[in-house]
């Protein structure tokens, strides 16, 4: 009889449940008979698995007609946590570095390249988690051209080796081992591909990367590693040395290595190639740079403010030049109508300066220099050579250049041929100021100093006679340093 009441209880029960959502509210009906099964809770209640917020952040874009950079180095590793505007790491393009920095909040999940990989704008660069808010535009660094967000929202693999990868396997004599200690990996594999600051290092100290054994990730060579071994050199007497050039086999020659090229001599490739299609005219001539040498002493002794170097000289009287010959402070336009080039005349002197760098010549952009005084000249020299050997150039001070000046002179050399980079119609190349003997204007024997002026210009469009007759302004006004005070305003 108990057994029966139980059972139409728990029918009642049945009866009068009330709808799942209103179960999740008001629980179990009144109704329910005393000592009635209660439904278990996970019977009523549910939850949805969390939405998977792991993004690839992709490499955007850095500079019109860059479509892959260098990874210089990595600001974060896998597992840490950024904030916007943290930076991630920093690549090197064919113009010049820059430091990619985070758009969200949210954890590093992966990498998608080593240092010194090329890594390709608008591909992955990180997986991250994101913790923040992601604005319309910023949705656009977390799309992958031809994939949909579905594919995005699914979980990703788990990045942890299964149990199977993890046991040991046996080798081919029998012992057990784990399945990467069959496959050695070579020590050296990754020896040269150091840090641009450690390539330097190196260079300084003329020592051949591959020959020194990195403790870093890899096998990578770190400074600490080219520190050691300059020391180990060093501390070698010279009887050792000697011993050790006897004892070394005659006839043992090294092997070739293939380098590839980097960015900035990929670019340089690129640029040359397309320079041979300009016919050059080159003209030199020698300026007599004695007179502007001791006016620049003068100068730099009487004040404590930026030292005056002879470049930002020759820019100003560069500059001046071109107020009477435009025609050399142009671009020739030959893209707009093929059929009938054009001459375009630049309004402002936007004069690029070469620069000697560790990571090869870049050329800097001082701009509107016909409205500056060459003392501020001098200072945006000052200012762009320490950002270029820095390796820190954005890409607008390597752009619009409307003429470019090379010193060469500061290397070594005489004359030189320089080679115009399109668009441009001219480039001037200076020589090392050098002492000579000459004879003075009653024929006694006097001592001067003077440079090489090299004058190239597309023949094209410029004939020699306008490259002439600026070149000999240029040298009437350093040569004649009062004219320059006269047209400066």
């Amino acid at each position: 009889m108990a057994s029966r009441t139980s059972n139409i209880a728990y029918s009642v029960l049945r009866r009068s449940r009330q709808p799942l959502s209103q179960l999740r509210t008001t629980g179990i009906p009144k109704t329910a008979a005393p000592g009635a099964c209660q439904p278990s809770e996970r019977h009523l209640f549910h939850g949805s698995s969390r939405q998977y917020v792991v993004k690839p952040y992709l490499l955007a874009d850095i500079g019109e007609g860059i479509t892959e950079c260098q990874i210089i180095q990595w600001f974060v590793q896998p597992g840490a946590r950024v904030e916007q505007f943290d930076k991630i790491c920093e690549v090197q393009s064919d113009k010049a570095s820059v430091e990619i920095t985070s758009r969200f909040d949210g954890i590093i999940k992966k990498l998608h390249y080593e240092a010194d990989d090329m890594a390709k704008v608008g591909k992955p660069l990180v997986d991250i988690d994101i913790q923040s808010e992601v604005s319309p535009e910023d949705e656009a660094l977390t799309q992958v051209p031809g994939e949909t967000d579905t594919a995005a929202k699914e979980p990703p693999q788990s990045q942890e080796p299964s149990r199977a990868s993890l046991q040991p396997t046996p080798t081919e004599n029998g012992a057990v081992g784990s399945s990467t200690a069959s496959r050695p990996m070579d020590s050296r594999k990754h020896a040269t591909l150091a840090t641009p600051a450690v390539r330097h290092l190196s260079k300084e100290f003329k020592v051949d990367i591959s020959e020194i054994e990195g403790s870093g990730r890899e096998g990578r060579v770190t400074k600490d590693d080219i520190q050691k071994f300059i020391a180990a050199r060093d501390s070698a007497s010279p009887s050792d040395t000697v011993g050790a050039t006897r004892t070394a086999p005659v006839g043992v020659l090294a092997e070739d290595k293939t380098v590839p090229l980097s960015m900035i001599q990929q670019q340089m490739f690129k640029v040359m190639t397309n320079s041979l299609s300009i016919p050059h005219f080159l003209y030199t001539d020698h300026v007599d740079f004695t007179g502007l040498t001791q006016l620049r002493r003068k100068l730099n002794t009487s004040t404590t403010s930026q030292k005056i170097t002879p470049l930002a000289f020759i820019v100003k009287a560069v500059s001046l030049a071109l107020t009477s010959f435009p025609q050399l402070n142009a671009h020739l336009d030959t893209t707009s109508n093929p059929s009938r080039p054009s001459l375009i005349h630049k309004a402002s002197h936007n004069i690029g300066v070469a620069v000697d760098t560790p990571s090869g010549l870049l050329v800097p952009v001082i701009r509107n220099v016909q409205t500056q005084s060459i003392a501020t000249i001098a200072a945006e020299i000052s200012r762009l050579s320490a950002v270029a050997k820095e390796g820190k150039l954005s890409a607008n001070d390597l752009s619009g250049a409307t003429m470019t000046v090379s010193n060469i002179g500061s290397i070594g050399g005489g004359a030189v041929a320089p080679v115009i980079v399109g668009p441009q119609v001219a480039i001037l190349g200076v020589g090392r100021a050098r002492v000579t003997p000459a004879f003075g204007e009653n024929g006694e024997l006097v001592r001067k100093e003077e440079a090489v002026f090299s004058w190239s210009g597309d023949h094209r469009v410029i004939d020699g006679a306008v490259i002439a007759r600026c070149a000999e302004e240029v040298r009437s006004l350093l040569e004649g340093a009062e004219k320059m005070l006269v047209r400066l305003r």
